[in-house]
């Protein structure tokens, strides 16, 4: 199960990302400035967040696998129409149809996930999973970077959409459906429940700062990498690669690294990512870049992993909906992280957006910290009263 979602999510995770080494390519293919090719991304990150808050009380409901099989055939259609878009309009239409299907796909994922491993268990197969999604969004740049190379953007996205859509059809045969919840909550009623919750909504707020430091730059990673070393778009694809690694040793290292350095995980995850980000902001040589890259992308998962794993315990009997809000929070983040920069990209450069959204994610990862750790507390004190009891 694991493979067979995290393969699909490297799908639709590259399907969006390949964006940050194309945005330059479709604004020249389609007449457009850079500020207004970057409203294709920030129309599937809106739709994806907006829809996500539908998907996940739908599969609490009907079922995850029935919910995640639909979702990823649509998100398939709409990649592969993509490839077709003759303007701005035709294509934030596309790209905001397959975010909206995309929706289905990520939280529905990582709520199986919760499913399917306990307690102690969930990290490992949670970061796992989540190394895949963004190894597939770095590695798209490096994909998205040689199709455009060697012939056109639309390429990428009529690409992705086929592997997508062959996956999808391969999945009503190799995924086990699985029951829905046996209490028929309404979306309105579970949502009551999560948002009554302020130890819950304060964690979501957190991945919405995450969304904002992380996706609202690495999008225009690759601007900031061509500007500075003048590489071609296939050269710059694979130099952002760099940060899909770092996410795959991110998802292997967390559960270990959280065990041993126990409270202050975040608080070293933190820094990890600040002093990266920094490094991309500095203007240094190409060697540093990398280093940063890598960094970035481990210290994404480190943080994201832990922040999921944690809010699935917060409300295990309704997976769906407490994942939809968590996705919603982070593609929220990524959307307004990505349009703010697009404004302060024009008078300041992309080195400046990696600097402040250093900060950003280094206040996230404290404040993360700081209620992780009380919530180990808790548990800990309730499940000694159980055994007490």
């Amino acid at each position: 199960m694991l493979w067979v979602l995290g393969l699909m999510l490297f799908l639709a995770n590259g399907d969006n990302y390949a964006a940050a080494s194309l945005l330059s390519d479709i604004a020249s293919d389609l007449n457009l400035t850079l500020s207004r090719a970057a409203w294709s991304v920030i129309a599937y990150m809106l739709s994806f967040g907006i829809f996500t808050l539908v998907f996940g009380p739908l599969s609490d409901r009907f079922g995850k696998v029935k919910v995640f099989i639909a979702a990823s055939l649509g998100t398939a259609v709409f990649s592969i129409l993509g490839a077709f878009a003759f303007n701005l309009s035709s294509l934030v239409f596309f790209r905001a149809m397959n975010g909206m299907f995309g929706a289905g796909i990520f939280p529905v994922a990582f709520a199986l996930i919760g499913d399917a491993f306990e307690a102690e268990d969930r990290q490992v197969a949670i970061a796992k999973t989540m190394g895949m999604a963004f190894l597939g969004a770095a590695t798209a740049t490096a994909i998205g970077g040689a199709f455009a190379y060697l012939g056109s953007w639309r390429f990428v996205y009529l690409v992705y959409g086929i592997a997508e859509l062959i996956l999808a059809l391969l999945m009503t045969r190799l995924l086990k459906k699985d029951q829905p919840s046996e209490q028929k909550i309404s979306s309105l009623a579970a949502y009551r429940r999560v948002w009554s919750n302020p130890r819950f909504m304060r964690l979501t707020f957190l991945i919405f700062g995450v969304g904002f430091s992380v996706f609202g730059t690495f999008t225009y990673s690759g601007i900031l990498i061509q500007q500075s070393t003048s590489y071609t778009v296939l050269t710059v694809g694979l130099i952002l690669s760099v940060f899909g690694v770092g996410t795959v040793a991110g998802g292997r290292l967390a559960p270990k690294l959280r065990r041993k350095t126990k409270n202050v995980f975040l608080v070293i995850t933190g820094f990890l990512g600040f002093f990266s980000m920094l490094l991309l902001s500095a203007g240094l040589p190409i060697g540093f870049m990398l280093v940063g890259l890598l960094g970035f992308g481990m210290s994404f998962v480190l943080l994201q992993s832990t922040l999921v794993a944690t809010i699935i315990e917060k409300h295990p009997e309704i997976k769906g909906t407490v994942m939809s809000m968590s996705g919603f929070n982070l593609f929220l983040g990524g959307a307004c992280g990505t349009a703010l920069n697009a404004s302060l990209m024009k008078g300041q450069g992309p080195e400046m957006l990696f600097a402040y959204s250093a900060f950003v994610f280094l206040t996230t990862s404290l404040l993360a910290a700081v209620f992780v750790a009380r919530f180990e507390k808790r548990k800990q004190v309730e499940l000694r009263a159980c055994v007490c009891n």
